[in-house]
């Protein structure tokens, strides 16, 4: 082998390397506009990955098609197939996927995080939308001015917690028991729904996807940036009707 081939086949290996991890599984899915969310089984027991409501491409810059393509169709996909086996032949069979969350405990590792990366990337797509779109407005605008002081106020809390998220996880916005909205963070896939193991228990009613795969391709390393852009795609009417079904 030559060496002008030796270094183009090196440099195919190098990007396959690069991409392999971001791929999470092998699922195709797809990122045509329908229903955001799925939360309880379809009708053969199984749960679905639910399609997006917009295109791949309409976050962009905020958030650029390709990693959208990967994320919702690979990385949220392998997640579905995955908690569909582990549910397989399990008394949680048929639940739907908030009982799940409320119900598994540490000893239910596949169904913690595959039920987890199924729950939470449902909401995360179903707060998304195009930044001409986000409009602060309403309830919720009223909800947070109220428990935060302002809006600025609530991202920089925000933004705050998804950035000492060590490794993987999320940054959530909930509703406690008191009908108050706090901010909180979880490792992983977990969620505060899963009141058998996290510490700080709640109802989310927005969250931020802070692993490697949900920024890395236009941010690398630059998770605050990230965070800072996500701002601009969050869909505030959908967060409201979160907060109604609650309050």
């Amino acid at each position: 082998m030559d060496k002008r081939k030796f270094l183009k086949v090196s440099s195919i290996i190098a990007t396959g390397s690069l991409l392999l991890p971001m791929s999470g599984c092998d699922s195709p899915g797809s990122t045509t506009t329908s229903t955001p969310t799925q939360t309880t089984p379809s009708k053969t027991g199984s749960f679905t990955l639910p399609k997006l409501s917009f295109a791949a491409d309409a976050l962009a810059p905020n958030i650029d098609a390709k990693t959208m393509s990967i994320h919702h169709g690979k990385h949220h996909a392998g997640y579905v197939r995955k908690l569909n086996n582990a549910l397989a032949n399990n008394s949680l069979t048929g639940k739907s996927i908030e009982q799940i969350m409320a119900s598994i405990t540490a000893k239910d590792t596949a169904i913690r995080n595959n039920g987890g990366g199924h729950f939470n990337h449902s909401l995360f797509w179903s707060i998304l939308g195009p930044a001409s779109n986000s409009k602060f407005t309403g309830d919720i605008a009223d909800a947070i001015n109220r428990d935060f002081g302002s809006l600025d106020k609530f991202k920089a809390q925000f933004a705050n917690a998804g950035k000492s998220v060590f490794g993987s996880g999320w940054a959530w916005l909930c509703v406690n028991d008191k009908k108050k909205l706090f901010i909180t963070a979880t490792p992983n896939q977990d969620n505060p729904l899963m009141t058998n193991i996290v510490k700080e228990k709640g109802t989310p009613i927005l969250g931020v996807d802070v692993w490697e795969h949900a920024y890395y391709l236009n941010y690398q390393n630059r998770r605050g940036d990230y965070l800072n852009n996500f701002f601009n795609v969050i869909n505030w009417k959908a967060v409201e009707g979160n907060l109604k079904k609650i309050t």
